[in-house]
This record gives C-alpha cells, sequence and structure tokens, in this order.
C-alpha cells in the first residue's frame, strides 16, 4: 500500500534527524566512543550550518503534520475515486445507483461544467465531463462515473465532511467502522491510553496542520509523539480502506459474484489457525479467501497456509455442506469471521 511506503518514509526521516540532534546537540561520552577516524571532523563540518535545536524540531513538526495530512487526503481520494470507478461492474444499470449517488454525480458535474477553465481540471475535457452521466440518462448501461464530481470538499477532511463525502459516493456509515475496527482501537486503548478518540487524534493532526500551514506554531510535537500521528494515520487509512473492500465484497456477494463459504468456529490465536465450519467449495493451499465480520469492522484477505481433515494435512479439499476444515492463514482472525470466495 502506498500509505504504508509514504509514512515508513516520514518515520524514517523523524527518527534520523531526532538522531543527528542526539549526535549534535548531546554528544556525550557513550556517543564519542562510538566515533570512528573522521567523525569528528565531519560532525564539526555538519554544525557550521546546523539550525537551532528548536527550529530545527519546529521544522520537523510543521514537516510531518503538513505530509501526514497530504498522505490522508490523497489516499481517501483516491479510494473514492476507485470505489466511483468500480461502480457500473457492480451496478449495471444507471438506475440501480442509490438515488443520493445519482443526484451528487449529476450535482457535481454541473459544477464540473462551471469551473472546467479552472487549472485544477485541465486533465478534463467537456466530453469525459458530460459523456458518462449522458450514457446513464438515455441507455442506462455502459454509464461512467468520473470521480472528479465527488471530490469537492472546501473544508479539511475531519470526521462529517469524510463521512459526507462517503456517504455520497455510497458509503454511509463510515465513522462507526472506524471506531469499531481493531487497528484504531488497539492504538486508543494501547498507544494512547484511552485518553483520546478517533476524532479527537484527527482534528489534532487537522488542527496542527493548518497552524503549520498558515502561521509559526507556538508549541511543537516531539519526536514520540509524531510518530504516534504516523501510527494514527496509517490505522484510519487501512480501516477506511477494509470498509470500502467489505462495501464491494457485499455489492458482489449479492449479484452472484462473491459467495459466503464458511465461518470461524474455533481460533487459536497462537498459531494463527482455526476450525472452520464451510459450505460445498474447493478450498487449496496457497489459495486467497476475504475474512469479513462487519461487526468487528474487519475485511482483508487473506492465504490459505495449510489445511487439516481430521488432522491429516492436505493440498486441496473438495468441502460438503456443514464439514469441519482446520485452516491456517497468514493473516490473524477470529472467531465468528466469515470466509468469502470471489467468483471467477
Amino acid at each position: 500500500m502506498t500509505v504504508r511506503v509514504n509514512i515508513s518514509t516520514v518515520r524514517s526521516i523523524i527518527k534520523t534527524n531526532e538522531r543527528l540532534r542526539e549526535i549534535s546537540f548531546g554528544a556525550g561520552t557513550s556517543i564519542k566512543q562510538e566515533w570512528h577516524e573522521g567523525t569528528e571532523f565531519i560532525l564539526d563540518t555538519l554544525m557550521q550550518d546546523i539550525p537551532k535545536v528548536r527550529e530545527w524540531r519546529v521544522y520537523d513538526h510543521c514537516a510531518v503534520v503538513t505530509r501526514l495530512y497530504a498522505i490522508y487526503e490523497h489516499f481517501v481520494e483516491d479510494l473514492v475515486s476507485d470505489w466511483l470507478l468500480l461502480l457500473p461492474e457492480l451496478f449495471p444499470r444507471y438506475s440501480d445507483l442509490e438515488e443520493r449517488i445519482r443526484n451528487t454525480h449529476q450535482t457535481g458535474v454541473g459544477r464540473l461544467l462551471l469551473d472546467l477553465k479552472k487549472n485544477r481540471y485541465e486533465h478534463l475535457s467537456l466530453e469525459e465531463v458530460i459523456r458518462g452521466l449522458f450514457r446513464g440518462a438515455t441507455s442506462e448501461k455502459d454509464y461512467e462515473i468520473l470521480p472528479d464530481a465527488f471530490l469537492f470538499h472546501e473544508q479539511n477532511l475531519r470526521r462529517e465532511p469524510l463521512e459526507k463525502m462517503l456517504a455520497e459516493a455510497g458509503i454511509p456509515n463510515s465513522w462507526g467502522w472506524v471506531e469499531k475496527h481493531r487497528a484504531v482501537k488497539y492504538f486508543l486503548e494501547e498507544i494512547k491510553g484511552n485518553q483520546n478518540t478517533a476524532e479527537g487524534e484527527l482534528n489534532e493532526l487537522i488542527s496542527y496542520r493548518n497552524d503549520a500551514a498558515h502561521g509559526f506554531p507556538d508549541d511543537f510535537l516531539g519526536s514520540n509523539a509524531l510518530l504516534e500521528l504516523c501510527d494514527f494515520v496509517e490505522t484510519l487509512c487501512q480501516a477506511l480502506a477494509e470498509l470500502v473492500t467489505y462495501k464491494v465484497i457485499e455489492r458482489k456477494k449479492s449479484i452472484g459474484q462473491a459467495k459466503e463459504v464458511g465461518i470461524v468456529t474455533e481460533w487459536f490465536k497462537k498459531h494463527e489457525a482455526g476450525v472452520v465450519k464451510v459450505e460445498e467449495t474447493i478450498l487449496s493451499i496457497g489459495s486467497s479467501l476475504f475474512l469479513v465480520s462487519e461487526g468487528s469492522s474487519c475485511c482483508y484477505l487473506a492465504t490459505i497456509q495449510s489445511i487439516k481433515i481430521n488432522d491429516i494435512s492436505v493440498n486441496e479439499v473438495q468441502t460438503t455442506m456443514g464439514m469441519e476444515v482446520g485452516l491456517k492463514f497468514d493473516v490473524d482472525a477470529k472467531k465468528g469471521f466469515r470466509l468469502y470466495q470471489l467468483e471467477v
């Protein structure tokens, strides 16, 4: 995932700069003992242009919060765009779309026509803007959804604007999913000690970002707090990605492109394996399934690493209704998770 790569880069920069500050401003005996020949000369050269420690930390703070918000906003826009581009496959007729999606599409196309001469829309032609809506309104089939028509937002993507954008694209109740997501709950409980909420964390990030973009902040976060913000943005994006995946699986099931093939009845966390009560299907080592739990806000891909029937390992099995199979995945699961296969 691009988000993980980008946030990993931010983490590396935070840690590298913190280490450089330790060397530059706190070079005590323990650090000096690590120096090799020529290190002192390099450090002296570095110190000639090094900023003062407070200004350096302020710069790190501003750079990190600005970059993290950009990663988050760009991710949400890409996620919504990917979902919208899938809609003609999931809803073959334009009239099958929810009324709110169609209304947003029509209103958005109107706004794009008014703003088409602006630089931000120079990648769009008049034909592209009207083609998808024209096809939907006339022939019903072969319509297209232009993501730009859904991505208008004058405000930062706090909880309410985020919920609104997703709901208008056909993904309602998004924040409820976020709050129940296992990674978000772990972050709030174990990292933040239940001292904040997901909404509070997002608001703080946006406030820090706005202060950094529009002025000189009076306060700044240390490296540990910045690393925690990295963790939060990554978990928030993970939760939203799994929500959209869930909506795709849910729709594919209703049109016969995905089917539920089992439910986890026992799970042994230490071994990342469990007992699954299955439907009639074919399971094989190396094949992938989606593990789904709406109640726990989970929907992610899992690869089968081993299969056991009556404690005997097999590479593949043709199952029957109600059969119990031992499965080991490459990821964790829980009792009650449902298994889905996509129809080829």
